[in-house]
């Protein structure tokens, strides 16, 4: 057996997590030799106990491999383990790193470049908005965007960065055969055909539940160089999120909100604990830099010149003569809002218009 065949082993049993495993990888030379150990070097290993040790020692009787390898490879996924080379470099240094990844899509080098996005599945409009916006900048200048999948400002995020013609990675709490929420199938079928991957630790048929969600959060927290939260009350799943990713030493950032509005109590507070306020990508991208811009090779152009405008985008930038809400360039455009609010974005990361409080536009002056 295989290393990486023995980490999917131990991964398929119960009561052996990652930090378990570490314990015994502390005492042996690998994990198919955690698997072929006699019981009393087992019992041996300090916070393993009689009963894991007998689940290990009788690893057989409790996890089908065989099974879950081949159904892997008839459903074209990926199985990435710490035996890898291409295991997710940020996530190595995590003291409770996952051991196996079931992968759909493609992980690529440059994810390590990565920005997480978490906020409430009950999100606002205004929470969806900021969302979209940071979004599709962060993905525009070249950032892998990180989120869970799950409705509201996830699925929100992972759109944009689609739209974008970005990278994203979903996380999902729970199997990969098991996709959840169910509702966004489709989203996740855009990523993994070309804008990134949908991610589990867990085996196949894992059901979602109340512990899989904070399992997921940790690899969200531990998978990024930043940590965005746009939107969420005083008690969130994505508070602690942003909390475990304080403690990965990941800066973090928070989107305030209506300071009269319960549903951005949280970034409020984490803003009050010393995350930092943004109101605008420029200011991430400030921090962090421009992948996009750092990158490219093309020719600039001056200040002077007037960047392609493409079918929308001309439209779009014909109409806006004044000062507008998305609701009337909706109007005047006849265009879908999703669309006008995408073009919009294409027009800021161009520098020919800029975003006004509640939602306004107009163009760059200069």
């Amino acid at each position: 057996m295989t290393d990486a065949e023995a980490f999917v082993a131990l991964n398929l049993l119960p009561r052996i997590g990652p930090v378990r495993v570490q314990k015994l990888l502390d005492h042996f030379d690998g994990p198919a030799e955690v698997l072929g150990a006699p019981l009393d070097r087992l019992l041996r290993v300090n916070h393993i106990g009689e009963e894991t040790a007998r689940i290990l020692h009788h690893w057989q009787d409790h996890c089908d491999i065989i099974a879950e390898l081949a159904e892997v490879k008839t459903r074209g996924l990926q199985l990435i383990t710490k035996a890898d080379q291409n295991y997710p470099a940020p996530l190595r240094d995590a003291y409770d790193a996952p051991n196996v990844l079931y992968v759909w899509g493609d992980l690529l080098e440059r994810d390590k470049h990565a920005i997480s996005i978490v906020g409430s599945r009950r999100a606002t409009n205004y929470g969806m908005q900021a969302t979209k916006k940071f979004s599709f900048q962060l993905a525009h200048a070249g950032y892998t965007v990180i989120s869970g999948l799950a409705r509201g400002i996830d699925t929100a995020a992972h759109e944009a960065a689609v739209a974008a013609q970005g990278r994203t990675i979903a996380v999902i709490g729970s199997g990969l055969a098991k996709l959840y929420p169910p509702e966004n199938l489709s989203l996740a079928q855009k990523i993994a055909a070309g804008h990134g991957a949908i991610v589990s630790e867990f085996p196949l048929h894992t059901e979602p539940d109340k512990q899989t969600f904070p399992q997921r959060n940790r690899i969200v927290a531990a998978w990024c160089r930043a940590l965005l939260l746009t939107e969420c009350p005083a008690w969130s799943g994505a508070i602690i999120t942003a909390n475990l990713a304080n403690e990965y030493g990941k800066t973090v950032y928070a989107v305030p909100g209506p300071i009269d509005k319960p549903t951005s109590a949280g970034c409020h507070q984490m803003i009050r604990d010393g995350a930092t306020l943004v109101c605008d990508p420029s200011q991430i991208l400030d921090d962090l830099g421009n992948l996009a811009l750092t990158a490219s090779t093309a020719a600039s152009t001056t200040a002077a010149e007037l960047p392609l405008l493409l079918g929308d985008e001309e439209t779009i930038f014909a109409i806006l003569t004044e000062e507008m809400g998305v609701d009337q360039i909706v109007r005047r455009s006849a265009l879908p809002v999703g669309t006008v609010t995408a073009t919009l974005m294409k027009l800021e990361m161009k520098r020919l218009v800029r975003a006004m409080p509640g939602f306004r536009y107009a163009r760059r002056q200069g």
